[in-house]
């Protein structure tokens, strides 16, 4: 477990245990064909081993190559691994430039579109490797009943898992300090300041202190409530 401070609050930064396939869960561009004969990789398919082949050579497709490297746990790139007695290639991914056309509105697929294309297909991988290593995580913090799994990568800025704990910590700051300003003012205001008030909690605790004196403030407390 990481933990990060951040205002005051702890943020626990955990292994997500129960995490989602993004080869099932996801709308990916690519499509993963992959042949294993004791692993189930990439997605769901029919084609047989030759039917695979041709379709990698057709000139109609991008495609990178998947190679799965299996020694204590299984993990997949798309530029191969330096043993060889423990990884080869699994199969491809790729998208057909139809679909290509019809997602983006491209006439032409030049070379550095082809080359973008690519790029998007190796982050889909990079993803599904995170999935198959169990680099993928989750976040509670202390003193708060708040947390959010199912962020791919170690990276918590770039996985977006900090931008999602940060504006709650926020918010509770921001509420703390709403409240504390609430308790301190003046009776005669809180009629106006109850509606508005943006914090429940805070119209709590006016309506509390507004009933301490119902003689006094009864009327403003009608007119405000």
């Amino acid at each position: 477990m990481e933990t990060i401070e951040y205002k005051g609050f702890k943020i626990n930064i955990e292994q997500d245990s129960d995490t989602i396939n993004p080869r099932e869960e996801w709308d990916n561009l690519g499509t993963m064909v992959c042949f294993h004969g004791r692993y189930t990789l990439g997605d769901k398919h029919n084609m047989s081993i030759d039917e695979a082949q041709k379709l990698r050579a057709s000139k109609d497709i991008i495609s990178l190559p998947l190679y799965l490297y299996d020694h204590s746990g299984i993990t997949i790139n798309t530029t191969g691994f330096s043993c060889p007695w423990d990884s080869g290639q699994v199969g491809f991914i790729y998208v057909t430039k139809e679909k290509i056309r019809k997602e983006y509105g491209w006439k032409v697929i030049t070379k550095k579109r082809e080359e973008t294309v690519k790029g998007y297909l190796l982050g889909e991988v990079e993803t599904y490797d995170q999935y198959l290593t169990g680099d993928v995580y989750g976040f509670s913090i202390e003193g708060l009943e708040d947390s959010c799994w199912g962020f791919f990568g170690s990276d918590h800025e770039k996985s977006g898992l900090l931008e999602h704990a940060r504006p709650v910590i926020d918010y509770e700051v921001k509420k703390q300090e709403a409240l504390k300003e609430a308790k301190d003012l003046p009776f005669e205001k809180i009629p106006v300041e109850y509606n508005k008030a943006e914090f429940s909690e805070v119209k709590d605790l006016y309506k509390k202190r507004l009933e301490e004196d119902p003689a006094k403030y009864g009327i403003q407390v009608s007119l405000a409530l």
